[in-house]
């Protein structure tokens, strides 16, 4: 006899259902019970996708991961217009939403999920590397633009960006921060470097 609901993309369900789980309950309340549950399907169907939960929870980082090549274009084509402290707070705002803290939440809380994301990202932390790598761009477009200083290394403006942004963003029990203190943000690591 059949158990749930048919599943139009089991993967996409499964993932939207860990989701929503990280939002409510946070990384420890993750498990494969939890998630087919939520998604109102049997257990073996996370199992017929995936090797096992773990590869199942890689596959969603790595499907969160991707959704940054969007993001990081659209910040590209920014390049040279508006400001580059507006620009930044923005794409900072866009990157730290919530499902995307709870997903850094969860890497750090699963040290084999780490291991197995170590095959992708072997350096920091998965996520916010190739979010780092993202303003990295970005901040080197400017440069080569002239809008910020020509001496600026994005390689260390990025991943200061991204740690300072993550803390402000990182309680996700708690408001988010506010436009404007992501901006003071912004403003004071690119003191300096730019006017903008």
């Amino acid at each position: 006899m059949p158990t749930g609901v048919a599943l139009r993309d089991a993967r996409e369900q499964l993932f939207e259902a860990a989701e929503r789980i990280l939002l409510r309950t946070g990384p420890h309340g993750l498990t494969s019970r939890a998630v087919t549950t939520e998604a109102g399907c049997a257990k073996g169907v996370l199992h017929r996708h995936f090797a096992d939960f773990d590869d199942f929870l890689a596959a969603l980082v790595r499907d969160r991961i991707a959704r940054l090549d969007a993001q990081a274009a659209a910040l590209r084509a920014k390049a040279g217009t508006a400001t580059v402290a507006g620009n930044l707070a923005a794409a900072l705002g866009e990157l730290f939403d919530a499902v995307a803290v709870a997903v850094v939440g969860l890497v750090t809380f699963r040290d084999d999920l780490r291991a197995r994301l170590r095959q992708s990202t072997p350096n920091g932390l998965p996520l916010l590397t190739e979010a780092s790598a993202m303003l990295a761009a970005y901040l080197a477009a400017e440069r080569d633009l002239g809008r910020i200083a020509a001496g600026a290394d994005p390689g260390t403006l990025a991943p200061t960006l991204i740690g300072a942004g993550h803390l402000l963003y990182a309680d996700r029990t708690g408001p988010p921060p506010t436009d404007e203190a992501v901006r003071a943000m912004v403003a004071s690591v690119l003191s300096g470097v730019t006017a903008g």
